[in-house]
């Protein structure tokens, strides 16, 4: 990897997300060598997404590059890769690019999409995860109204315009809200020959309610929100099956050709970790300190630990804030050893949660406060600008923010690179094979 020698003890960071950003930014200079591992050269902040996938954002509105942060950084290194095991014995990692001995590791690699073991969902969904699977949807949209254009069938037009998305969580409802905005603002004056009263916009959720972790007057507003936007919401609503061409739930057959799954999410560990250390959902397990059970200067931050207590048996939330605390009291702590001090165990700090569901609509649960509307509107929109990383996305999101809500338009409908589906993959595959053969 080429990471030069030093007489300071060497802690490597794998992941550039939230946890791992703010473990690093803590660290004081000069006190360690930092080397940071991600397969990205950028960190992403997901929970605007959405808003790239449906035309609101430019993918480079709400992403900053690694080496930027820390290009002023004494002692600290980037390094552009996937790490495959942890050899906890001989202390390193191996990595695409090669082998890295380490002092400390700290596990950062957030989460992946977990389609429950449904290789029919995972193979013709789309997911939403990263910044390259939000452009893919934000394609797939475009180019299924296109084709809708293109067929005198009007099953097979209403199935083209159609979109389900599946999870009632945060990110499905901020999801929904915004399709629905692009079908009632945008898109009529895009496609005016197609008749958009065939189009669905449908949110399905296997519970009894949307944000269900959110309390009981959130979760009905929400709803209300949403199907005064046009949302069709499909709660208890489990879905079984999804061949690219329809969606099979418990109960019916939903023709439509994008299905976006936010319905769960799940760790991918490296290997190199007995069974005893993997908890449910993947998740390492730790303990109060974030040091992973059994194992010695190794460590797991954000949705990669599963840190059970009373109060979160099931671990901590797979959100930005457990993350981002975790990293900084990690970061205090090895100060505090450094200084020959004793560490002091994480305690989480609930900061609420919120949800926005389109123009003036939105949810948001602050500690001892409940609001519902536009003031939720307005703090989201606050919390989310201050969050992003870099001054010039915050002023470049407000920017757009404005000038997209005061001329109801998302100027970013563009096919830059047009997403290819599992069986277009396929029969692509197939060509190259039989001229590869000739």
């Amino acid at each position: 990897m080429n990471v030069p020698n030093s007489n300071l003890k060497r802690i490597v960071i794998v992941g550039g997300g939230f946890g791992g950003l703010q473990l690093a930014k803590n660290l004081p200079a000069g006190k360690y060598q930092v080397v940071m591992i991600d397969r990205q050269n950028y960190h992403c902040f997901q929970p605007l997404l959405y808003q790239v996938a449906t035309a609101g954002l430019e993918a480079g509105n709400i992403a900053f590059p690694l080496r930027k942060i820390f290009q002023t950084k004494e002692g600290f290194y980037f390094r552009m890769t996937e790490v495959k095991e942890v050899d906890a014995e001989q202390k390193k990692v191996m990595t695409t690019i090669g082998d890295l001995s380490y002092d400390i590791l700290v596990l950062a690699t957030g989460s992946a999409t977990n389609f429950f073991g449904n290789k029919s969902l995972e193979q013709h969904s789309m997911s939403m995860k990263t910044i390259v699977e939000a452009l893919n949807i934000r394609s797939l949209l475009l180019q299924n109204f296109e084709k809708a254009l293109l067929t005198d069938d009007l099953k097979e037009r209403q199935s083209l315009m159609n979109v389900v998305i599946v999870g009632g969580g945060p990110t499905g409802v901020e999801l929904a809200g915004a399709v629905s905005e692009l079908k009632k603002h945008i898109l009529p004056r895009d496609y005016p020959d197609l008749d958009f009263r065939w189009m669905d916009v449908k949110l399905l959720e296997a519970g009894d309610r949307v944000l269900s972790g959110m309390a009981d007057v959130s979760s009905q507003k929400a709803e209300k929100y949403l199907k005064k936007l046009g949302v069709q919401v499909m709660t208890k609503t489990m879905v079984k099956d999804f061949d690219g061409k329809s969606i099979t739930t418990e109960s019916s057959t939903i023709p439509a050709q994008t299905l976006i799954w936010a319905a769960g999410v799940h760790c991918e560990p490296p290997k190199g970790f007995a069974p005893s250390a993997i908890a449910k959902g993947n998740r390492l397990a730790v303990d109060e300190f974030n040091r992973v059970k059994g194992y010695d200067h190794v460590y797991a931050i954000g949705d990669a630990a599963q840190m059970s207590n009373e109060k979160y048996p099931q671990g901590h939330p797979m959100v930005a804030q457990p993350a981002i605390q975790q990293g900084r009291t990690l970061a205090k702590n090895l100060l505090r050893e450094l200084k020959g001090k004793e560490w002091r165990p994480f305690k989480y700090i609930d900061l609420g949660t919120m949800a926005t569901i389109g123009r003036t609509k939105a949810v948001s649960e602050l500690p001892g406060w409940k609001s519902q509307g536009a003031i939720a509107w307005l703090i989201w929109i606050f919390v989310h600008l201050m969050a992003l990383v870099g001054f010039r996305n915050r002023l470049v999101v407000f920017i757009t923010w404005t000038y997209n809500f005061i001329n109801y338009n998302r100027d970013i409908r563009l096919i830059i690179r047009p997403f290819r589906s599992f069986e277009e993959r396929k029969v692509a595959f197939a060509k190259a094979k039989e001229v590869a053969a000739e």
